[in-house]
């Protein structure tokens, strides 16, 4: 028989039993609660954290992307397994008239004002993969100046990079972007990788690409990309070239990715994430 302490009161909850099954109801009551939670956590898609690379035409914006994707391991994996994709501005020049094609086959069109890409689309793309959707990315031909009739399918992924000459031109695209990266490359080394791509990539004449180069390629990025500079919170001088800049960037995508110290701010809904299923490879192309 139990003794009573002078002054103690012997109540039901007292017993021993009863203790312990209380205990136990606890422990089951927070089994179910974090249960529920996992169930309702795996219901919720992440947004991605969404990175704009910017830069003067030919400065090694798809380099530093490239590069970014070989430190994290990114190239080497199968396109539907990849956690990091790479999409390009100049995936979405828009369609010419004849006219205005006419004109692009002698040089005399300016593809690097902001009124020669298709922003609307560029902003639908862009809020479609924040909303975890699968998106279809235009082929651009640059050789003829038009679309193609086929289209890159990119699924979800954790870390986008968007690269392209006025990506933070449009307030609208630009604050869409968690991280901005502006690359800085001397203009001279510019031109000079601008002729030997066009050359030797797009059959074009010397005279040609230089014409085009003075009369819309420098204009333009004076007037429409080097402003948007002071909007970038990394500037990347020397392009890939620059390993130091580039490391600190991986490793700041890396805790994003292992959900580490540096996790996006803004990019889980309700603070809960959940792993991506289907992935597949990037739509990147050049500088026109």
């Amino acid at each position: 028989m139990r003794r009573a302490v002078v002054g103690e009161e012997l109540r039901d909850n007292d017993h021993p039993a009863r203790q312990c099954c209380g205990h136990f109801a606890s422990m089951a009551g927070d089994s179910e609660a974090q249960l529920k939670d996992r169930h309702d956590s795996a219901h919720i898609i992440r947004q991605p954290f969404l990175i704009g690379v910017s830069g003067g035409t030919a400065s090694g914006k798809s380099s530093v992307c490239e590069k970014i994707m070989e430190l994290l391991g990114q190239n080497k994996i199968d396109h539907h397994q990849r956690q990091v994709v790479i999409l390009s501005q100049d995936s979405f020049y828009k369609v010419l008239t004849p006219e205005q094609k006419a004109k692009a086959m002698k040089g005399q069109f300016n593809f690097d004002h902001p009124d020669a890409f298709d922003n609307d689309l560029v902003l639908q793309t862009l809020q479609q993969i924040l909303e975890g959707e699968t998106v279809q990315i235009p082929v651009y031909d640059f050789v003829t100046h038009s679309r193609k009739d086929e289209f890159v399918t990119v699924y979800p992924a954790d870390v986008v990079l968007f690269e392209g000459i006025l990506m933070f031109y449009s307030q609208e695209i630009r604050d869409l972007f968690q991280m901005k990266l502006f690359v800085d490359t001397d203009p001279d080394t510019r031109l000079s990788r601008r002729v030997l791509r066009d050359i030797s990539e797009r059959g074009r004449e010397l005279e040609q690409v230089l014409a085009q180069y003075i009369t819309f390629v420098k204009p333009a990025f004076e007037e429409f990309c080097l402003p948007t500079k002071k909007y970038a919170d990394v500037i990347i001088p020397r392009g890939a070239e620059n390993l130091v800049a580039i490391n600190l960037i991986v490793q700041h995508i890396q805790d994003i990715l292992n959900g580490g110290p540096s996790k996006r701010h803004n990019g889980c809904v309700n603070g809960h994430s959940t792993p991506r299923q289907r992935r597949t490879s990037e739509s990147s192309s050049r500088p026109h």
